[in-house]
C-alpha cells in the first residue's frame, strides 16, 4: 500500500513536471517575442534621446562657428577705446571661452564636424595673432579690426560659411 502510494506520488510528480516542461516550451517563443519587442522599444527610446542630444550638439557647434567668426566678434566686442592689444586679448579670451563651453559636444558629433570646429578655432586664433603682430604697438582696436576684416576679405572662400555647411550636412544625415 505504501509502495502504491509512493508510486502514485511519483507518477503525479512526473506528470506535473512534463506538463510544466511542455507549457514552458510552448510559451517560450511568445516570451522571447515579448522580450524582443521590449528591447526594441527601449532602443528606440534611447535612439530618440540620443538623436535629440546629437542635434543639439550640431546646433551648438553651428552657433560656435558663428560666434567665433571675426566679423561677429568685432561687432560684439569692439569698443572704440580699446587698443589693438586689448581687443586682441579680449577676442582670444572669448574664443577660448566659447570653445571650452562647447568642448563636450565632440561626444555627440562626427569626427569631420569636430575636426572643422578645431580648425576654425585654431585658424581664427592664428588670424588674430598675425593681425596684431602686423600692427605697431600704439595701434587702436579700430586699426586691428580693419586689418582682420581686410585679411578675411582676401580669402577666396569664407571658412566660417564652409564650416557651418559641413556641420549642417552632417546633421542632415542624421535626419535621413
Amino acid at each position: 500500500m505504501l509502495n502504491n502510494y509512493l508510486f502514485d506520488i511519483v507518477k503525479l510528480t512526473v506528470s506535473g513536471l512534463l506538463v510544466l516542461f511542455a507549457a514552458f516550451y510552448i510559451a517560450k517563443p511568445y516570451l522571447q517575442r515579448f522580450e524582443n519587442q521590449q528591447l526594441i522599444k527601449l532602443k528606440q527610446a534611447a535612439n530618440q534621446q540620443t538623436l535629440s542630444l546629437r542635434l543639439q550638439a550640431y546646433e551648438r557647434l553651428t552657433l560656435f562657428i558663428d560666434r567665433t567668426n571675426p566679423v561677429n566678434l568685432l561687432v560684439r566686442l569692439n569698443n572704440h577705446t580699446f587698443s589693438a592689444g586689448e581687443l586682441h586679448y579680449l577676442i582670444l579670451t572669448e574664443i577660448r571661452n566659447e570653445y571650452q563651453h562647447n568642448i563636450t559636444q565632440q561626444i555627440y558629433v562626427g569626427d569631420a564636424s569636430w575636426e572643422i570646429v578645431n580648425r576654425v578655432k585654431n585658424d581664427t586664433v592664428s588670424l588674430m595673432n598675425s593681425a596684431v603682430k602686423a600692427l605697431p604697438p600704439q595701434a587702436t582696436g579700430l586699426d586691428f579690426g580693419k586689418l582682420v576684416l581686410e585679411q578675411i576679405g582676401r580669402m577666396e572662400n569664407n571658412p566660417y560659411e564652409l564650416a557651418a555647411a559641413i556641420i549642417r550636412d552632417e546633421a542632415a544625415q542624421l535626419l535621413r
